[in-house]
């Protein structure tokens, strides 16, 4: 889980800072020192997004005179016209204690006390007003430019990270400072305490050998590098942004790897607004992401409304309760390259099967003619729901049958019928059953490990948090996948004869 987290309040007011002097301070995600553990720090009730913050039994101390503190993320934002909210930051409880080769952060409750309202469905947990949201409109000045700029060669994101890099370079005189200071706090990381695998190392990209997600990696890398070669269109197409920036071209003033890293971080926290503009589509909302976290099965969004991007729940909240928000219909691949985590209970999860018929068949263009009439391409890619295996198979079966077919007056017949229907011999179905069976089979044989194996190593308390998300991912798709080999294989089990061998198919289509 990300270090800070928005949860219910039923209060935001500022008393005097105190502290409480029971409790160790707790340190930040990326820098530990154990000897700041006696540094005392004042804080207020209505934020908590400073991991040094200390809240513990006994009575209240007042901070000691002459201590300095920087201004925590919401105060700012409040100063700055944010409006009275329902909402506080606050270190999650329930993120156990991470360990790993180097740390262990030792993640305690606050705020609980003050806690207490139960807050309905459609209530409004906070509204951001737009002069403290970043879009491509408020970063250039022109939406003309921004919808040029994203039209050509470069993403939003792209645009965003660079602008947010230029301005950390300005250190405390930017006005997104303590923003910016809450996003390096996070540093991409997720609702697991795990960034993006486009930061991972090679060998730890490695937990994720046999599936297809490692490959997708490396391409998004790859697309990621080719907008930081086009980084200097920016440049020169907005001069004026950079105009009170006295630093270099892009590619002069940040290397590939920093900006690699502020677009793994804009990447996991961007959210993307409806009915809106297109230079205003996607926008980095402070109180959004990664504060809140993200649930496949709640429908709660931040919306574009009058001057403000606005959270209304979709649930009932008691006091305490972390609030979460839906991250749209995307899969487990997606979420594990956008913002570093999976979910197990995700019902939009799927895996892809492509199927292409086979182009040396004399019968190609015919059977491409087919499969096009009844919704489908010469390259067909399945998508393989998670719960829903068995009605993929079928879909599959329909398509490979065509590929299958061989006696030219049976084409003929498939031609001229309605709907997708190709006659089937026992043979043909045995080939056709088989060869999706040995696919199957074959993308099982391509993990270093089994399923089984998978289970017992998430039971270790003591696994890299990286590896356990790893491990998370690969075993739900090995179970979409041993679903689907279940599916062919009850569809074998239901052929009438198991004595007859499969038809020799020359021309099978190819599954990949």
């Amino acid at each position: 889980m990300e270090l800070s987290r928005l949860l219910v309040s039923d209060k935001c007011f500022f008393p005097p800072p105190i502290r409480y002097s029971s409790s160790p301070a707790l340190s930040t995600l990326f820098a530990v020192n154990l000897r700041n553990n006696r540094r005392r720090r004042r804080r207020g009730f209505c934020s908590a997004s400073n991991p040094d913050t200390l809240i513990a039994g006994g009575d209240a101390v007042v901070a000691g005179a002459g201590e300095k503190r920087e201004e925590d993320l919401k105060s700012w934002m409040h100063k700055h016209g944010l409006p009275p909210c329902k909402v506080v930051l606050k270190i999650n409880l329930a993120t156990m204690i991470l360990i790993s080769r180097y740390i262990t952060l030792q993640l305690v409750k606050i705020f609980s006390n003050f806690l207490t309202r139960v807050h309905g469905v459609g209530d409004v947990a906070f509204s951001v007003p737009n002069s403290l949201v970043v879009t491509l409109e408020r970063v250039l000045g022109n939406e003309t430019v921004a919808e040029l700029l994203t039209t050509n060669k470069l993403s939003e994101l792209a645009c965003l990270a660079l602008y947010l890099m230029y301005e950390k370079k300005q250190g405390k005189k930017s006005f997104w400072y303590p923003y910016i200071r809450e996003l390096d706090r996070q540093r991409g990381r997720g609702q697991l305490a795990v960034e993006s695998p486009l930061l991972w190392s090679e060998s730890e990209l490695d937990y994720l050998s046999g599936s297809p997600i490692k490959d997708e990696v490396v391409q998004r890398e790859e697309a990621i590098r080719k907008e930081y070669n086009e980084l200097d269109t920016v440049w020169f197409m907005a001069g004026s942004l950079f105009q009170q920036y006295p630093y270099d071209i892009p590619t002069e003033a940040f290397s590939f790897e920093i900006f690699k890293q502020a677009f793994a971080a804009i990447q996991s926290c961007v959210v993307h607004l409806q009915k809106v503009s297109l230079a205003r589509r996607f926008a980095l909302v402070p109180l959004g992401p990664p504060l809140l976290a993200y649930q496949s099965n709640c429908k709660a969004m931040l919306a574009a409304v009058d001057g403000a991007v606005e959270l209304a729940v979709d649930r009932p909240y008691k006091a305490g309760d972390p609030i979460v928000v839906w991250c749209g219909p995307q899969p487990n691949s997606k979420l594990l390259i956008n913002y570093g985590f999976v979910d197990e209970n995700n019902s939009n999860d799927r895996l892809i099967v492509e199927a292409a018929l086979n182009t040396e068949d004399p019968q190609y263009q015919d059977k491409r003619m087919v499969a096009q009439r009844n919704g489908k391409l010469s390259v067909q890619v399945f998508h393989v729901y998670v719960g829903k295996e068995r009605e993929a198979v079928l879909d599959m079966l329909r398509y490979l049958r065509l590929g299958y077919v061989s006696d030219p007056s049976e084409m003929q017949s498939v031609i001229s019928s309605q709907g997708p229907v190709c006659p089937v011999s026992p043979c043909m179905e045995r080939a056709v059953l088989d060869q999706l069976a040995d696919y199957f089979k074959t993308r099982l044989a391509g993990y270093p490990t089994t399923l089984a194996e998978d289970e017992s190593m998430l039971t270790d308390g003591n696994l890299n948090p990286k590896k356990r998300v790893a491990i998370q991912y690969v075993r739900l798709e090995k179970k979409m996948l041993h679903a689907c080999l279940q599916a062919t294989s009850d569809f074998i089990n239901q052929l009438p004869d198991h004595s007859i061998s499969p038809c020799p198919a020359p021309y099978a289509p190819f599954l990949k």
